[in-house]
């Protein structure tokens, strides 16, 4: 009994399935798969692809999918199954002891040399792990190739090669065949004039001659035949006719010796008569799965994710129906609205409502596709990446089945789909789709309404997903009553009266009937009355909420619109100051590189110009006036490469005694000593010299100016000193003891340039260097009028007076 039961189980799980399948239309979509095949053995699995029974198949056929399409678009070209052919049939024989011919020994030697390429492309275990563990096993046999390409030549025919028995048998046929083709042609030249047709005809595989009629006693030999006029005769001449016995012997040994050749291939095919069936079987394999990765680009599908969790949440963004998308590649048709299921895990039963040609049903053959494909390891036409259980079965009862042979109307066609389902959602524990297209349609509506109800409560508590549509107004509430149930709704335009195929989560939908009718034509005075029995039933309440949803998702979806495109500009700004801020960096970098390789090449020109000064310099002719131009060209190249002081606003500054201060016009640190009372002049300590410089000649180290102090108005005598005055005092006199004679010439110079009087320039005695060095510049000083030593009490000889003009 329970094995009845069973086989009852089984056979309406069958049944189901494979109306589920025809609902869906999935042989036109495996027709689709079956075009990217490239043997005709996977063109005809294509064609009915099967279902894997268990997650870990559809995973796998899901990687070798994923990792022969990476193959075959890596490989220029693609992969290339041509030579690959169905040899089930032809092992099949071989096994049984048949002889095959010899095409059919060929396509086995093609498909060995082709399974071996093919390995050798695919083998990776690395990277390509799944489709190369088909492989593994593969035996390729190329000792038997190598065998049927020795003994075959192109077509099939045996090879003169194949056995030397064949050999000396051919040569001698084809001798006697020339012998007795020159014995023909001999009669013709000889009898020519009795010959109708100079041309050596056949008959029954026998040579004739063509004779006109009556001319027949002239050359001996048997008659085969006459013309359909009856006027040529055709004869066989006797002088051949036993050449031509034994030419027929030989053909006939020919054939045996063929025959055993074959024979003996044959029977070497069917000693790997396993191996070459498990070569089949893969090739098989690796053509499907391309076939599927060829389809699944072409599509533009991306690869999904199947969930152990049989309670996980169902994820397909952007989902389009796989048919359409076929038809509106091939014909250039009209662009597929996407739809978008987000089913979470506590959800059971969605409930789609709207109106018809709003595209619910599109939306339960799309999702019923979706999970079927991958599946059998197809990509989804989806955008990001579509998640969900693995199910088990799909089972659908859509659109109208009324039958008139079995005597069912609609809705009994409807109740006996919806009993084999629950027989296989009873029997099987996995993970179960239904799908179910206007649910309790077809009879009284309150009957209906409440069979609907008890049915998707019965299938929330047994299957893993169950999606509905229906116009019923109480199915579009058991959302508000059970946390299981969902509503979503197809968009449709009121005004245009077109749906936008749009799905819409979260609330139901109008069927829109009165306004479809209204825009249609019907009369108005029928619409009225509708209107008002509506108004008895007390239903606008329901319709005025839906209505109020509607209006709130669309105020929702405009302010979602534009926060998204606030988003994007946004992102877009973030994007552009991105963009400067790189640009800005790079062009930082190429002007430090540019600033680095300019001081690198002045640095070089300097060097290169100190070094031809310092030879000048020791050339055994260079005098005194030499080493004051090489003096002061140092000066000028020190000032030239000077870096320029770096300002910076610190605020007031005033040096004290005891401060260290740069001299701007040396570029070198001293110590103040002394700072005049005015606070303009300074007593400045520079290594082993003194020097008395103005407040605006220093800086402090990190590069402040000194402000000036407080003007002080003192009262001063009537006598005031003359332009030429030759008083000495702190203000007209510079001491350049310890400084070189090019140092010298530029502190002189600088006061020079502040003084209107004389010059007291202290240089002390020693070597008298110095001294000499000074007064030969100051003689090529233009505005210098003469240069005299002081008086002794002034230091004399030690310090030189420049008067100036």
């Amino acid at each position: 009994m329970s094995s009845t039961v069973t086989e009852s189980a089984k056979s309406a799980a069958d049944v189901a399935l494979q109306e589920t399948l025809d609902l869906l239309e999935w042989p036109r979509l495996c027709e689709y798969v079956a075009t990217f095949a490239s043997t005709s053995q996977g063109f005809s699995e294509c064609k009915s692809l099967s279902l894997p029974m268990d997650l870990a198949t559809s995973r796998q056929r899901l990687d070798e999918t994923i990792e022969i399409g990476e193959l075959d678009a890596f490989i220029d070209g693609g992969l290339n199954f041509q030579g690959i052919y169905d040899l089930a049939d032809i092992v099949t024989r071989c096994v049984k002891g048949g002889v095959l011919t010899g095409e059919e020994l060929l396509k086995v030697a093609d498909t060995l040399l082709a399974a071996r390429r093919l390995r050798r492309q695919i083998d990776n275990s690395q990277v390509r792990p799944v489709i190369s563990a088909l492989i593994v096993d593969l035996v390729t046999l190329p000792e038997l190739e190598k065998i049927l390409r020795f003994g075959l030549e192109e077509g099939g025919r045996v090879a003169d090669q194949a056995s030397q028995k064949l050999r000396e048998l051919r040569l001698k046929w084809q001798a006697m065949r020339s012998e007795r083709r020159t014995i023909l042609q001999d009669l013709v030249r000889r009898h020519i004039s009795i010959i109708q047709d100079t041309a050596i005809g056949d008959r029954n595989g026998r040579p004739v001659l063509a004779l006109k009629v009556g001319t027949i006693d002239q050359i001996q030999g048997v008659v085969h035949s006459t013309s359909a006029s009856g006027n040529t005769v055709f004869l066989e001449p006797h002088l051949i006719i036993g050449l031509g016995n034994r030419i027929a012997a030989i053909e006939s040994d020919i054939c045996k010796e063929e025959h055993r050749l074959l024979a003996d291939w044959s029977a070497d095919v069917a000693v790997h008569s396993s191996s070459i069936e498990h070569l089949g079987q893969v090739m098989l394999k690796l053509d499907l799965a391309l076939a599927r990765a060829r389809f699944s680009d072409w599509l533009g599908g991306v690869p999904p994710v199947f969930v152990e969790d049989c309670d996980a949440p169902f994820s397909l963004k952007g989902l389009r129906h796989p048919l359409l998308v076929c038809q509106e590649i091939q014909n250039q048709g009209s662009v597929v609205v996407p739809v978008t299921i987000e089913v979470p895990s506590n959800l059971k039963v969605v409930a789609i409502t709207g109106p018809n040609t709003g595209g619910k049903t599109v939306t339960l053959k799309s999702v019923g596709l979706a999970v079927l494909m991958a599946r059998v390891g197809i990509f989804l036409p989806c955008i990001d990446t579509p998640s969900f259980p693995w199910c088990s079965h799909v089972l659908a009862d859509i659109g109208d089945e009324q039958s008139l042979e079995q005597n069912l109307s609609t809705f009994s066609s409807h109740i006996m789909r919806i009993k084999r389902i629950l027989t296989v959602v009873d029997k099987d524990p996995g993970p179960v789709l239904v799908l179910l297209d206007e649910v309790g349609a077809g009879t009284d509506p309150a009957e209906g309404t409440a069979l609907a109800i008890a049915l998707l409560r019965t299938l929330a508590d047994k299957a893993r997903l169950t999606i509905a549509t229906t116009h019923f107004g109480e199915l579009k509430a058991l959302k508000y009553s059970d946390k299981r149930f969902e509503n979503a709704s197809v968009g449709f335009d009121t005004e245009t009266l077109k749906p936008t195929y749009y799905l819409h989560w979260g609330i139901p939908g109008r069927s829109n009937a009165l306004e479809i009718a209204r825009r249609l034509g019907l009369a108005a005075e029928i619409l009225d009355s509708a209107q008002k029995s509506i108004g008895l039933n007390d239903l606008p309440t329901v319709d005025h909420v839906i209505r109020a949803l509607e209006q709130q998702r669309q105020r929702q979806q405009t302010a979602a619109e534009d926060a998204a495109l606030l988003l994007a500009r946004t992102e877009l700004l973030h994007d552009e100051l991105l963009r400067q801020w790189e640009e800005q960096c790079r062009y930082s970098k190429e002007m430090k590189d540019q600033v680095r390789r300019e001081v690198e090449r002045l640095t070089l020109q300097g060097k290169k110009e100190v070094s031809s000064l310092i030879r000048s310099l020791r050339e055994k002719g260079a005098d005194g006036e030499t080493a004051r131009r090489v003096g002061k060209r140092l000066r000028q190249i020190e000032i030239e490469h000077r870096p320029g002081p770096i300002h910076r606003n610190y605020g007031a500054w005033s040096p004290k005694v005891g401060d260290y201060v740069r001299l701007i016009a040396l570029a070198k640190a001293g110590e103040v000593l002394a700072i005049s009372g005015d606070g303009l002049q300074l007593t400045v300590l520079c290594g082993v010299f003194r020097s008395t410089v103005g407040l605006s000649d220093i800086e402090s180290l990190d590069g402040r100016k000194p402000s000036k102090p407080e003007t002080v108005v003192k009262v001063q005598s009537r006598n005031s000193y003359s332009r030429n005055s030759v008083v000495r005092s702190s203000h007209n006199t510079v001491d350049v003891r310890g400084l070189r004679v090019h140092e010298a010439e530029v502190v002189v110079e600088e006061c020079l340039r502040k003084e209107v009087g004389p010059l007291w320039v202290i240089h002390g005695i020693g070597t008298g260097k110095l001294k000499r060095g000074l007064r030969n510049w100051l003689e090529t000083v233009p505005y210098v009028e003469k240069v005299t030593d002081a008086d002794q009490s002034d230091g004399g000889a030690g310090c030189t007076v420049v008067w100036l003009e």
